[in-house]
């Protein structure tokens, strides 16, 4: 089993309502329950508020039954951050200081650094776990792109 075989990357909206959050997170549970039956062990998330958040959260909380998951983030710039509130500044914080690994594509924000962002956890995958509904923006573009690339695509919605 190679290595982006064993990798699953998180793609989903920023702005998601506490329901949209509450249905998303038991299914998101079940989806890497059963993934990791399957050898996947390795997850990456883009450090996004929202969808991101959720997952990432959701892996190492998931680390307690399943020891050998590991959460890596891949984030688009140092300052990401900058014009957060500081609530959300805090449980990214958390996230960084739990996960396994921290990947920059970008030292600065650039215009471009989220799209760096995002092919990159595309690249380095074999499974995209997105939520997913919307047609245009962001993560519309990643699960495009996760296809384009051959990814399994899992929609929460």
């Amino acid at each position: 089993m190679d290595l982006k075989s064993k990798t699953c990357c998180f793609t989903g909206h920023r702005v998601m309502s506490d329901q949209e959050k509450q249905i998303a997170a038991v299914r998101l549970r079940q989806v890497i329950a059963e993934l990791v039956k399957e050898g996947v062990v390795y997850y990456g998330a883009g450090g996004a508020l929202g969808f991101d958040t959720l997952a990432a959260q959701t892996v190492l909380e998931m680390k307690k039954e399943y020891p050998q998951l590991r959460l890596i983030l891949v984030l688009p710039c140092e300052d990401q951050t900058r014009n957060w509130r500081s609530e959300d500044i805090e449980i990214y914080e958390d996230i960084k200081a739990r996960c396994d690994k921290v990947v920059y594509v970008s030292r600065r924000y650039t215009p471009n650094c989220m799209y760096k962002r995002n092919r990159h956890l595309v690249e380095h995958s074999g499974t995209c776990v997105c939520y997913l509904r919307r047609s245009t923006g962001g993560t519309a573009y990643t699960v495009w792109y996760a296809r384009r690339k051959g990814l399994h695509i899992i929609n929460l919605i």
